[in-house]
């Protein structure tokens, strides 16, 4: 009983939590700069599509939007950018780890002074 048991649990499938959305925190987002030129006008909240479960973070899947906690400032053409070829590409040519910066963005959210802070000590432009 329990090998049938352990059989069934392996071989269940991931349930995929629905996306959490927070309208609060993608306007924090946008109203940072750029992380990538500086620009401070026109960033957009640009979502990490990679995962890497060492940070939490998992696929999104075809056609659906991480967790806006996995979001970024990116103004429009950086962002295009980000979409352009390999994503982590993207990031790695920044110096930026995306997945630490999107976390420490998260957390001092609604801190705008606080936020600079994080982007000055990990973001090298």
């Amino acid at each position: 009983m329990a090998d049938a048991e352990q059989q069934y649990e392996g071989s269940r499938m991931r349930q995929r939590h629905p996306r959490i959305h927070n309208e609060v925190h993608l306007d924090f987002i946008r109203g940072l700069p750029c992380i990538s030129c500086g620009n401070d006008i026109e960033t957009q909240a640009a979502h990490l599509r990679s995962d890497d479960r060492m940070y939490g973070k998992t696929g999104a899947g075809m056609q659906q939007k991480p967790d806006d906690m996995w979001t970024l400032p990116l103004c429009g053409r950086c962002h295009d950018r980000q979409h352009t070829g390999n994503e982590m590409n993207f990031w790695t040519n920044l110096g930026v780890n995306p997945f630490v910066l999107a976390l420490s963005l998260f957390a001092a959210s609604g801190d705008y002074e606080l936020a600079h802070e994080v982007i000055s000590r990990q973001v090298h432009r």
